[in-house]
């Protein structure tokens, strides 16, 4: 309330400036009339260049309305323009939004969707200690077994050896 009431004095005080600009500017630019002691043929006159005046001044405010309200009409169809440049559509911000891989198939595939996405539950679970131990150190010459891998003769013995720990 009280941000209102000094806006509101404000408001006023910048009315009262408005008008005392208004009336300083038409007591520099308007000369007060002496219409008495005129004849009647003075105060004919005194009327016809007051009207011609007023006509001058008409003309331009309407060639000044004309000229705003074309330019109006030209900024209306140049936004029209950049509006089809842009497109039809107004394209709103986009949110980010969180969906699990089944949602989202779910909302892709609807009714389809059978297969889960829930890749953690599909990793296996390693314990720490057994791949250690499972893991044979070995330090040897790798040319030797690069050598011994080249080739045809190479794949064989890579089957082989996949193959002859499972058969036993």
């Amino acid at each position: 309330s009280l941000m209102l009431a000094k806006a509101k004095e404000e408001w006023d005080q910048e009315q009262i400036d408005k008008q005392a600009e208004k009336e300083r500017y038409l007591s520099e630019r308007v000369t007060p009339l002496h219409t008495s002691g005129l004849s009647l043929s003075q105060l004919q006159d005194l009327c016809r260049e007051l009207h011609a005046k007023v006509e001058i001044v008409d003309e331009e405010r309407y060639d000044i309305e004309a000229k705003c309200n074309h330019n109006t009409r030209e900024i209306k169809d140049l936004k029209l323009k950049v509006l089809d440049l842009r497109g039809k559509f107004k394209r709103p911000p986009l949110r980010r939004v969180r969906v699990s891989a089944d949602a989202m198939l779910r909302a892709l595939l609807g009714s389809k969707h059978k297969v889960s996405m829930d890749l953690r539950a599909n990793l296996k679970s390693v314990k720490k200690e057994d791949t250690e131990k499972e893991r044979p150190v070995e330090v040897g010459d790798w040319r030797k077994n690069v050598e011994a891998m080249s080739g045809m003769e190479g794949r064989k013995k890579m089957f082989d050896a996949a193959k002859s720990p499972t058969g036993q």
